[in-house]
């Protein structure tokens, strides 16, 4: 009887090695604009999943489409959703120094239609991927990205759940958590200098009285940006962000 057990786990462990290296992560560049500006977004996808599947759309840190914005679109990709990385800056935009970032982020925290209306562009590719369940989509955003998704979920936009990480929350209009669909997501440093804890409780209360379903994990001895860690515990907190934004997506999409 152990030995039958052991060779059907034998056969089983060949199998899920298979199907393992059958699968592989497509990705692409995909040009679109939203007015006149052209836009450069990022897909990825699992190429061993077949039919429609729920979609993601990743909002990037204020470093844009950096190298690990794209690494993090083929992570969740690997979890078996296609992901698109929406370009909010501009495809030819690419700040390099911490100025440089700021400044392009300030020019969307100051103008929030042109900041809807660039998420909204993402959204819309997304949504129109023949691959993607349209009735299934989620948003994750990181730092400027986690303002962004709360921007855009407040739109009122199909979104059945949305993430922010790391991410800041002033300037938004105090009724308008009333159009988010879908639950939301707070992963958070407890000593963010950027997003003080206050900062937070105001969205937290501006979500209690629109009646959204709403979690907040606070990460201790964790500041701002700790998707790049800088000490032991922003390890902690960026792999404990990880999963909890995996299990999240897992719960909306009712897998």
């Amino acid at each position: 009887m152990q030995r039958t057990a052991a060779v059907l786990l034998s056969l089983f462990s060949l199998w899920l090695f298979a199907s393992a290296a059958q699968a592989e992560i497509k990705t692409q560049w995909i040009d679109y604009k939203q007015g006149d500006t052209a836009l450069a977004g990022y897909l990825a996808y699992d190429d061993g999943v077949a039919g429609k599947r729920p979609g993601v759309l990743l909002l990037h840190r204020r470093d844009g489409m950096s190298e690990l914005t794209l690494q993090n679109a083929q992570m969740y990709a690997r979890q078996g959703y296609v992901v698109f990385a929406a370009d909010i800056f501009g495809k030819d935009v690419r700040p390099k120094t911490v100025a440089e970032q700021e400044a392009q982020s300030k020019l969307y925290s100051d103008n929030r239609p042109l900041m809807r209306a660039r998420a909204l562009a993402g959204l819309d590719v997304l949504r129109a991927n023949p691959m993607v369940d349209a009735s299934k989509i989620a948003i994750v955003g990181y730092c400027f990205g986690g303002e962004v998704a709360i921007e855009l979920a407040e739109t009122g936009a199909p979104i059945l759940g949305s993430v922010t990480i790391h991410g800041s929350f002033r300037g938004f209009p105090a009724d308008a958590a009333k159009n988010i669909h879908g639950r939301v997501l707070i992963l958070h440093g407890a000593d963010d200098p950027v997003a003080p804890i206050p900062e937070v409780v105001g969205l937290i209360s501006q979500l209690r009285a629109a009646n959204v379903a709403w979690e907040l994990n606070l990460y201790s001895g964790t500041a701002h940006g700790f998707s790049t860690p800088k000490n032991a515990a922003e390890e902690r907190a960026n792999a404990e962000s990880k999963s909890a934004t995996a299990r999240f997506f897992r719960q909306v999409f009712g897998l």
